[in-house]
């Protein structure tokens, strides 16, 4: 078994933009891409790749094997899928609330592929057994289409509902998550920017 993370460092999260910087935008995406690299190693995943259009960031990269393709994310992961031998976790860079127990939880499962959703019908990560008979298509929702793409190549799949592995840190609302549920240093740095305040029953961000 092997893992995959798409990133992309250069310009990343612009609709975070209204509250982070680009730099600072920049900063948080590389925190949050070595709490997923993390949480794999300590699930007991020794083979990692992270798939990057640049080597933006990477550049000193020791935990993980670098692979770079400056195609579009679904070519790119596809060409991956095709020349792997063994099974394959995908599993996107901005998920600090995934933990070691989620990636256990996805990979045990007795289907031949296991599909994390994301916000607004996304897909957070998917574990595939017999990756070089199946083909992925993020964008849109994707989730969906990653469930009929089972499907259509005679394959089950099992669904994995969990709350803390659907969220995606896209928005900034998604940041208010992160200070409540999460920990570690993508949480550290955003609670050294922000701090949460209770407006009209919800929970918002406000700079410090």
């Amino acid at each position: 078994m092997k893992a995959v993370i798409p990133y992309k460092k250069a310009g990343a999260k612009s609709r975070l933009s209204p509250v982070l910087s680009l730099e600072e935008r920049e900063e948080f995406v590389e925190l949050m891409l070595s709490q997923v690299i993390e949480s794999l190693e300590e699930a007991g995943i020794e083979k990692i790749d992270v798939l990057s259009p640049s080597g933006y960031g990477l550049e000193g990269m020791t935990k993980a094997r670098v692979l770079l393709d400056e195609k579009d994310l679904n070519e790119a992961l596809n060409r991956y899928l095709e020349e792997a031998e063994e099974p394959v976790l995908i599993v996107m860079a901005d998920l600090p609330l995934l933990s070691s127990d989620h990636i256990k939880g996805i990979t045990s499962t007795k289907k031949d592929v296991c599909i994390v959703p994301g916000k607004g019908g996304g897909t957070n990560a998917l574990f595939i057994k017999n990756p070089s008979s199946y083909r992925v298509r993020y964008y849109g929702s994707s989730f969906l289409t990653h469930c009929s793409i089972a499907t259509a190549a005679g394959q089950n799949f099992e669904i994995y509902d969990s709350f803390l592995a659907g969220t995606d840190i896209d928005e900034p609302e998604d940041l208010v998550e992160l200070m409540i549920h999460g920990k570690g240093p993508a949480r550290d740095y955003i609670t050294r920017k922000f701090r949460l305040e209770v407006s009209r029953g919800r929970v918002g961000l406000v700079p410090l």
